[in-house]
């Protein structure tokens, strides 16, 4: 009877550590609510989905962990991970030299850039150049901001709003000029909410790579980055990125 005893003791301990071991494999995720198609809250399930949530559970799956989502403002994101307030992040965020000094980022698994989205009877402006003198929106925290800031400064009234929903609709309701945010995000809204009212103009600025976001010195670097390949390899990549955006990327 005691080595009965002894054994299911043993099974005891030996499920407690695998619960222990499964539990340290869970990791938190942080990601911005506001930044469609990549990330948004489905109104029905209320759940996340997007384009990121695709592909941030695809490479939980093949890097073998599981995760915790949690939604802040885009503002707050780099720093949440810098502090180790959370282990990961995928938000659409640019991969910058200045931010990679104090962050980890994957390889890059989409390519971007800033556009220029004004009111559809909007004449006279074919780029940013042209938003001189001019009232213009975009995000806090974000590469568009600082790219306004180091390419117009004193010139334009530069607004940065915490939220995309918040810039566009000071777009269409006559409180900015023009909005300057991240290509693939003005593109949607111009097509969705803001068809027949907003257009896009002028060239792609600032040819930017996002990448998912870690804490310095992270172990999941790699595991995150080999699941990336081989998403990209057998096709998976492609057939998210046609899901969200109409066709494959390459």
């Amino acid at each position: 009877m005691k080595s009965v005893f002894t054994s299911a003791a043993l099974l005891t301990a030996m499920a407690l550590t695998g619960a222990s071991q499964a539990q340290a494999e869970t990791l938190t995720v942080a990601t911005d609510p506001s930044f469609v198609p990549f990330e948004m809250l489905d109104q029905e399930s209320g759940e996340m989905i997007g384009f990121d949530m695709d592909i941030i559970k695809e490479v939980a799956e093949r890097a073998g962990f599981d995760y915790e989502l949690r939604t802040m403002d885009f503002n707050g994101i780099i720093p949440a991970v810098q502090t180790g307030n959370v282990d990961i992040a995928i938000a659409g965020v640019t991969i910058t030299d200045e931010r990679a000094q104090i962050v980890d980022f994957s390889d890059p698994y989409y390519d971007s850039g800033l556009k220029v989205l004004v009111s559809a009877d909007q004449e006279g402006v074919d780029g940013v150049e042209d938003l001189a003198g001019m009232r213009i929106g975009t995000k806090i925290g974000s590469t568009s901001y600082d790219f306004l800031q180091e390419n117009l400064g004193d010139q334009a009234e530069i607004t940065p709003y915490p939220g995309t929903s918040d810039m566009y609709m000071a777009l269409l309701g006559g409180s900015v000029d023009a909005a300057f945010y991240d290509a693939p995000n003005v593109g949607y809204f111009s097509q969705t909410r803001g068809e027949g009212r907003v257009k896009v103009v002028g060239p792609l600025y600032e040819g930017q790579q996002y990448g998912i976001v870690l804490v310095k010195g992270s172990e999941w670097v790699e595991p995150v980055n080999e699941a990336l390949a081989a998403m990209k390899e057998d096709g998976t990549y492609d057939e998210i990125h046609t899901k969200w955006f109409g066709s494959a990327s390459e």
